[in-house]
């Protein structure tokens, strides 16, 4: 099989990796209610629960070079993808808080690992074939978890335990998982490259590029978490139609992520980060300044498609720094991770002392902040196959 071949197969492979991710946090996030009412959790209690999942990813993916270093990549996403896929079963077998809050951490330890080794995958697939793709991959996570919280929400009206549906889902999904695997590059370091620390804290040309990530993940954890109780509260919306702010932003990103390498290739990273933000601010403002949910609603779409293609792309740029792809990617992910562990009690701290709009007031600020920050993209992108010519020397940074 020569180069070409490999990578237009691995691409398949990778973008089913993808599927697979999503399709655990799909299956899970549809049976939380179970979960809260087998354990009776109050609110409070299930909201510290629903923290650990952020806490172990940050923790765990800095280790996550040194594994890819030590086992390879394909060995490596393996591996770490079943873990992840096996881990989908741990939550609701746990008989009380203190039980499930380890499980979560361990949920979110293995889904963090598995996202950075799947990410440098992903970068290599790319810089191989030439073109961008990491938007389209990082659809298929998304129409991963769509598609499997389908299969979740008919397991729960049906009522079935969801101890016995997440273990079967988990043992699908761990086989799935390990035979689309098979057709990966396997990536592994000279002999002569030293391994990575242990815990390898991200590189410091990592921050810049994660900070570009942070804004764009700061407002879908927000959106996500807060767009419906905004329509409720704010636009006096009824249930069903607050409930539809997560399917348009959900949906409209799955859509945009799909669609986004054909943008990516036609601008470049820098421009197609600034234009997203631009979408994104002008959802933003919709938002702020709506009286109604059917001004608020195509917002969060806008907003949904906006963010979309900026984490896949510092992810991408991210891959491109340094000598350790697989650290750098580490970085930007903890650092994103980070900003979605933080958004909704940030979001929350200023509503309580101030309001909600002036909470997507901020919101709407840090998308704006992409047009500005976009320029941190261009530093890897000469060195990327994938990417077209960026701006003129003329053009503003």
């Amino acid at each position: 099989m020569d180069s070409d071949q490999q990578a237009r197969r691995a691409r398949v492979r990778i973008a089913l990796v993808f599927a697979v991710h999503g399709s655990v946090t799909g299956s899970f996030v549809t049976r939380i209610p179970w979960i809260q009412d087998h354990l009776d959790l109050s609110a409070g209690q299930l909201g510290l629960a629903l923290v650990a999942p952020a806490i172990g990813a940050s923790l765990a993916m800095p280790l996550a070079g040194r594994v890819v270093h030590r086992y390879g990549e394909r060995a490596a996403v393996r591996g770490l993808l079943a873990l992840w896929c096996l881990a989908l079963a741990l939550p609701a077998l746990a008989p009380n808080l203190a039980v499930l809050w380890l499980s979560l951490l361990a949920y979110g330890a293995a889904a963090g690992m598995a996202d950075v080794a799947m990410n440098a995958q992903g970068v290599e697939v790319e810089q191989r074939l030439g073109r961008s793709i990491m938007s389209g991959l990082h659809g298929m996570w998304s129409a991963g978890g769509l598609i499997a919280s389908g299969f979740g929400v008919l397991a729960a009206h049906q009522q079935l335990d969801a101890r016995a549906q997440l273990a079967a889902t988990a043992a699908v999904l761990t086989v799935l998982g390990w035979s689309v695997c098979g057709g990966l590059i396997d990536i592994r370091p000279a002999e002569d490259e030293d391994a990575p620390p242990r815990f390898a804290l991200p590189p410091r040309s990592a921050l810049a590029i994660g900070l570009v990530g942070f804004c764009a993940v700061f407002a879908e954890g927000a959106s996500m978490d807060w767009g419906g109780v905004y329509l409720r509260d704010v636009t006096g919306a009824s249930p069903t139609v607050a409930a539809a702010s997560f399917t348009a932003f959900a949906a409209t990103m799955t859509v945009a992520r799909l669609a986004g390498d054909l943008v990516v290739r036609r601008l470049g990273p820098v421009r197609a980060v600034r234009v997203s933000g631009g979408v994104a601010t002008l959802g933003g403002l919709l938002v702020v300044l709506a009286d109604s949910p059917y001004l608020a609603i195509p917002g969060f779409a806008l907003i949904g498609i906006g963010i979309a293609v900026v984490v896949p792309l510092a992810f991408a740029a991210a891959g491109r720094t340094g000598s350790n792809p697989s650290r750098s990617i580490a970085g930007v992910a903890t650092i994103t991770y980070t900003s979605g562990l933080i958004a909704p009690a940030v979001i929350g701290l200023i509503a309580q002392t101030t309001s909600l709009t002036a909470s997507f007031t901020v919101v709407t600020a840090l998308t704006a902040a992409l047009v500005l920050s976009a320029g941190a993209l261009r530093q890897t992108t000469a060195a990327s196959a994938a990417a077209p010519s960026e701006e003129p020397a003329t053009s503003g940074a």
